[in-house]
């Protein structure tokens, strides 16, 4: 495993912030972590990181335990907080060439640089000021200079948080591309992240681990319970009426005339709603089976 934690708690006074949470993300996996806010996900990570240490638990690097081999299992770790620590006066060369110092690269650093520029996609701004790029580009430059020592496991916490769809886009596409070749662990609040470039997603709420498993897999899961009927009628019928559908376990009213009926996975509920519209004088103008989305998953898990 890549990142493992056992049994991992922290407390903060009176506030567990985690208790006894377990999930692993393998070797070449990008996991999206997600849960609602205050449910734990940046202790986590900066707990993954070295920056926290746990109160109870084990968290390991490439199978070296961090609280025992510090040095060793941060080697493997780039970390790209929320909040992209840059230094806006300084230009984009000279901002990565501080930064390949710090990790003492030494006589390879600009052939390192040159390299890390080209796949973060700043060859065009690599002369400028960090401080008169747009947002999308100094998040490249984060991002360019958490790969500079080449670690195996990445940790980012929101990487496309305030950006603009084209940006968003570029960085989902830049993510996917590193991940070919590393471990990377991605806190989001965007659920089409998750769904667009995650292999699986480990969802926490309340400092607990509610769900890990593949995103496909977690769809697949929840879809076997029940299944879900939006319908559209040319007028509005009473939802008490609805309530007494055959089957019919939740009604939701979505929009004028327009209603999600949820019902168990073995119950085609639509013959009853036809039934239903003819005792009531309804048209259906439309309906069909709603596919489960991982947004709806996570209201679900995290409500």
């Amino acid at each position: 495993m890549s990142i493992e934690l056992q049994r991992v708690t922290k407390q903060f006074g009176s506030q567990k912030a985690l208790n006894n949470i377990s999930f692993s993300v393998k070797a070449g996996e990008i996991a999206g972590f997600i849960g609602p806010n205050g449910a734990g996900k940046s202790t986590t990570m900066k707990i993954i990181c070295g920056l926290l240490q746990p109160d109870k638990g084990t968290v390991l690097i490439n199978q070296k335990k961090i609280e025992e081999n510090s040095s060793e299992a941060r080697r493997f770790l780039g970390y790209l907080p929320e909040t992209n620590p840059l230094y806006p006066e300084m230009y984009v060369m000279e901002y990565l060439l501080y930064v390949a110092g710090l990790y003492k690269l030494g006589k390879n650093s600009k052939e390192r640089i040159k390299d890390i520029i080209n796949l973060a996609g700043l060859e065009t701004e690599k002369k400028k000021k960090i401080g008169s790029l747009s947002k999308g580009y100094r998040q490249r430059v984060g991002i360019a200079q958490t790969l500079l020592h080449d670690p195996s496991v990445l940790i980012l916490d929101e990487p496309t948080s305030g950006l603009d769809p084209n940006q968003i886009i570029e960085i989902r596409n830049l993510i996917k591309d590193i991940g070919k070749n590393k471990t990377i662990l991605l806190s989001t609040h965007i659920m089409q992240e998750v769904e667009a470039i995650c292999d699986k997603v480990i969802i926490i709420n309340k400092g607990e681990i509610v769900a890990d498993t593949g995103t496909r897999q977690l769809q697949n899961t929840e879809s076997e319970k029940y299944q879900t009927t939006l319908v559209e009628f040319n007028d509005n019928p009473s939802e008490e009426e609805l309530k007494k559908i055959t089957g019919a376990e939740e009604i939701r009213k979505l929009r004028d005339k327009t209603w999600l009926i949820q019902s168990p996975a073995d119950k085609d509920i639509r013959p009853e709603i036809f039934s239903f519209a003819v005792k009531h004088n309804l048209v259906v103008l439309s309906m069909h089976k709603k596919e489960k989305k991982l947004e709806d998953l996570f209201r679900e898990l995290t409500s």
